[in-house]
């Protein structure tokens, strides 16, 4: 396992601000052919930078997110149900009820963890000292 540094809270990168800007021009452009274009970039961009750097949510966390809005756009591009804004607003609810499950976990390293999760120090620590290769193991 890689020796990952302790650093919760928001972040936020060069490649991050790029994405974010580019997701804002394709919303955008998108939103001035059709709503059914623009919305759904929107809430995409939106949530990657929710889930990836506010919230900091597990891969999994993230992945029923994704399967629950491809449901609901999916829905709405095949059959026009229940329309992009319901579709936002289920997809929104969806992620709120995601956002505070992990809110609860011990692991939960995203913003306000020093409120939410004032125990994340000494949990990181031992999940780090637990996930240590045995070096005794190795010498000769």
């Amino acid at each position: 396992m890689k020796n990952h540094l302790f650093q919760p809270g928001f972040r936020m990168s060069f490649t991050d601000v790029i994405v974010i800007i580019l997701g804002i021009c394709g919303s955008v452009a998108g939103m001035r052919i059709d709503t059914g274009l623009g919305l759904p970039v929107a809430l995409v961009v939106g949530h990657f930078f929710a889930f990836c750097n506010v919230f900091r949510l597990p891969r999994k966390l993230e992945l029923i997110w994704a399967a629950f809005f491809l449901i609901v756009a999916g829905t709405t591009i095949v059959w026009q149900w229940p329309g992009w804004y319901p579709a936002s607003a289920l997809s929104i609810i969806c992620a709120i009820v995601l956002v505070g499950i992990q809110m609860t976990q011990p692991s939960y390293h995203g913003a306000g963890w020093k409120y939410l999760n004032p125990h994340l120090p000494a949990w990181w620590e031992a999940r780090r000292r637990d996930t240590a290769p045995d070096e005794a193991a190795n010498s000769v």
